[in-house]
């Protein structure tokens, strides 16, 4: 029997929110590269080898199946994606991670691809709205935002463990467990994303968690445009305001700041490599906007990353 029931609603936009499938377990360092090797070699998440195959638990080759979905590495068939074979087939581009600008990629495209209801919520509206949030403000939100779906009933269970494996993914935390692998740090704690401070009210203490837009001078430039690009495909003008407050904009999903936004496109115009693009930074009508004369491809703009 699973460790939780399956949770999801279809909104009145088609929007399908789910808060559920990784039966409680946030997505292991090589967890990734293994699911890909695995549907590499024309195997199925529903053999019954699996578990010994990748060497874990039934349960967790669950949650190995949905992490794969949840990153943008299967699509809707379940065959790898264009992204997953950029990073993980033997000559990808990296592999084993090692590289911090992949986990900014991995980022991208777990918020992007929206599965995960939650980072979805969080990094698009929920931050907008509350400034420092916790597990009780989040279960209440997504309560109040799914409150008016009919036959739908609401299981504060299922949101908050989803927000505990939210928290684990990109919380740092030194406390030791049981459970050798829950010991490891969470798969984005490095990218140093959500901040949290424990308060005392009225005797009890609460976690208050915040996520700041800041200039985040360690993302490069190159990911930055490739999030623009592959959000905006065939787009030759983009304006500054969709580029930093749209939904799964990169202002919004790496929580930038808009000078800091600017900044990175002033230094991708400024670089001899992009003229052939014949980038700029417009302003019209008071309107300012991102333009392209001639349009790159997002993998291209990632190859000059990881090619130097």
């Amino acid at each position: 029997m699973p460790l939780q029931f399956k949770m999801e609603v279809i909104d009145r936009q088609n929007l399908k929110y789910s808060f559920s499938g990784h039966d409680t377990f946030q997505c292991r360092q090589l967890w990734l590269k293994k699911g890909y090797e695995y549907v590499k070699a024309g195997l199925s998440f529903n053999d019954e080898a699996a578990v010994v195959i990748l060497g874990v638990g039934k349960n967790m080759v669950s949650a190995i199946h949905y992490w794969m979905k949840a990153f943008d590495l299967l699509d809707i068939e379940g065959k790898l994606t264009a992204f997953a074979e950029y990073i993980f087939d033997e000559g990808g581009k990296d592999p084993y991670l090692e590289d911090e600008a992949s986990l900014w990629l991995l980022h991208y495209h777990l918020i992007n691809k929206g599965l995960a209801s939650t980072y979805t919520l969080i990094f698009n509206e929920f931050r907008r709205e509350r400034i420092e949030f916790t597990k009780e403000s989040f279960i209440f939100y997504v309560r109040r935002k799914l409150e008016n779906h009919k036959n739908f009933s609401f299981n504060a269970k299922t949101v908050a463990t989803d927000f505990e494996i939210f928290v684990k993914m990109y919380k740092l935390t030194n406390v030791q467990s049981k459970d050798a692998e829950d010991t490891l740090s969470g798969l984005f704690t490095e990218l140093n994303l959500l901040k949290f401070e424990v308060r005392k009210v009225d005797d009890k203490g609460d976690t208050y968690y915040y996520i700041d837009n800041v200039s985040r001078e360690e993302i490069p430039d190159e990911i930055i445009l490739y999030g623009i690009l592959s959000h905006h495909l065939g787009q030759t003008s983009i304006s500054l305001s969709n580029i930093e407050n749209g939904k799964n904009s990169v202002g919004a999903i790496f929580a930038l700041n808009r000078a800091s936004i600017v900044k990175k496109l002033e230094s991708l115009i400024a670089a001899k490599k992009y003229a052939m693009y014949g980038m700029t930074l417009s302003d019209s009508a008071g309107i300012r906007e991102l333009q392209f004369k001639v349009l790159p491809s997002p993998f291209e703009i990632l190859n000059d990353y990881y090619d130097q």
